[in-house]
């Protein structure tokens, strides 16, 4: 790293803390008491802190990652600064813990970036950094930083094991994919993307010297992408049902299978994924989940992924093709008229964005949500086409891992495309940096509306005199 990218990183990281500082402090003075998820997790950490760890709240669905590790990084206070136990253990002091963790993100997703992108000599530091900074305030991740909630946990302890799978340490990838779990149940979707990444590595390079034998012989060579894809697919099959390719595959990636073998028995042993109240958390098919995320992704990522040009690429697209979008349109249809689930938490609960999008846009007319799937197709054309510079196999276990932990959710939740997104996002070209400002001006403008209705449009149901707060 060059001396002026450090400073620029330094710069970054340091701006980004104080203005963290800043937004943690007004949540803070704004929310003494816990909110939300937070009823159930501050207690259960703080019983951890007290060392009562045969306690455990039949609420919480999610393993006790997040309360041990806070333990872990609290508890020395008492012994280092003398602290006494009521202070380490507060409500402030254990939401720090995430911030902590948000400082790790920026961090990890700078070295990912560098990573990923490393073949690339037209990236600059400046595009990396702001990349990076981009994604460290990713609206739906950020704010929860200021919240006791597992999601920056979880994302940190993922991003880092798939750091260690790119660098090859894959026993520590492994062993950091299994503390992300701890932290989230379905991370283990993401332990496996970091295996089906050293498989799309070794495929790929055995794909490449099979295409340079057919080159070399002038072997006919159908192009198209659903030929390439039937092609790759074949190939694939017939690479893995080698005994020799195999055993080099399961060599490779041994740490990953046991991971998630020992994943599988506990879901066995458990009766479900989740580990407490498992009557709101039933795996069901719903498809409609991949539009959601297609949507999402979208939105986000619009400076990259919507122009004048690349509408007017899809339509021509679409218009050669007509009958393979006519059947995709169709079965995307058939999908949301068959697989579309409405969970209770998402019509009982007026705090959350979601309830909103439902009301106001699926709800308002029983058409709207047909009408909407042309543009879920040009969305996740759009997505593929910015993934072009992966290879096949690393796209088909990329869709396969999103549609794996997206589809078996039957809650329309944004939280749940958090890591799906990052990972989407790490992996496309680095944008130029007038599209890089564009995305970070759009993130910004959200959190700064985010924060303000959280902390300054407060209301109360009728019920209660708790005071309620506008969240994602």
């Amino acid at each position: 790293m060059a001396r002026r990218e450090r400073c620029y990183l330094s710069a970054a990281l340091s701006c980004t803390l104080l203005v963290s500082c800043l937004l943690f402090s007004a949540v803070g003075r704004a929310l003494g008491r816990p909110y939300m998820d937070e009823l159930f997790h501050l207690p259960q950490a703080q019983r951890y802190c007290r060392g009562r760890f045969d306690q455990w709240d039949p609420m919480i669905t999610t393993p006790p990652g997040l309360y041990l590790v806070s333990v872990g990084v609290v508890k020395p206070a008492v012994w280092i600064f003398g602290w006494s136990e009521h202070v380490v253990c507060s409500i402030g002091m254990l939401r720090f813990v995430n911030l902590l963790f948000s400082v790790g993100n920026f961090y990890l997703l700078y070295l990912l970036l560098c990573k990923i992108q490393h073949r690339n000599k037209a990236v600059t530091g400046v595009q990396r950094i702001l990349s990076a900074l981009t994604l460290a305030v990713f609206p739906t991740l950020y704010f929860f930083t200021f919240l006791y909630y597992t999601e920056t946990g979880s994302v940190f302890f993922t991003l880092f094991a798939y750091l260690m799978c790119l660098d090859g340490n894959h026993k520590t990838s492994a062993l950091l994919g299994f503390c992300g779990i701890m932290f989230r149940q379905t991370n283990v979707v993401w332990a496996a993307f970091c295996a089906g990444s050293v498989l799309a590595q070794k495929v790929t390079e055995a794909w490449k010297t099979e295409l340079q034998k057919k080159k070399e012989e002038r072997l006919p060579y159908l192009k198209g992408p659903v030929s390439e894809l039937r092609k790759s697919l074949r190939f694939l099959l017939g690479y893995v049902g080698s005994a020799k390719n195999l055993r080099t595959l399961v060599l490779l990636t041994w740490p990953y299978v046991l991971l998630v073998s020992l994943f599988a028995a506990f879901v066995v042993f458990n009766g479900g994924v989740a580990v407490g109240d498992r009557s709101s958390h039933e795996a069901c098919l719903h498809f409609p989940q991949l539009f959601y995320f297609f949507s999402f992704t979208l939105f986000f990522s619009f400076p990259h992924l919507i122009s004048p040009k690349k509408v007017r690429t899809f339509l021509q697209s679409a218009w050669k093709r007509r009958a393979r979008y006519v059947a995709l349109t169709a079965v995307s249809l058939f999908l949301v008229w068959k697989f579309t689930y409405v969970h209770k938490y998402l019509l009982a609960d007026n705090r959350h964005y979601t309830f909103y999008v439902w009301k106001r846009v699926f709800e308002r007319y029983s058409v709207v949500k047909y009408l909407l799937v042309p543009g879920y197709v040009f969305a996740g054309w759009s997505i593929a086409e910015s993934l072009k510079s992966k290879s096949t196999f690393w796209n088909l276990m990329f869709a396969v891992c999103v549609a794996a932990g997206t589809v078996p959710q039957r809650l329309f939740e944004f939280r749940y495309f958090i890591l799906p997104y990052v990972i989407y996002r790490l992996n496309i070209p680095v944008p130029s940096v007038p599209k890089l400002l564009c995305e970070f001006g759009l993130y910004v403008a959200i959190n700064f509306v985010t924060f303000y209705l959280f902390l300054h449009k407060t209301f109360r149901w009728p019920n209660s005199e708790d005071v309620q707060r506008f969240m994602w």
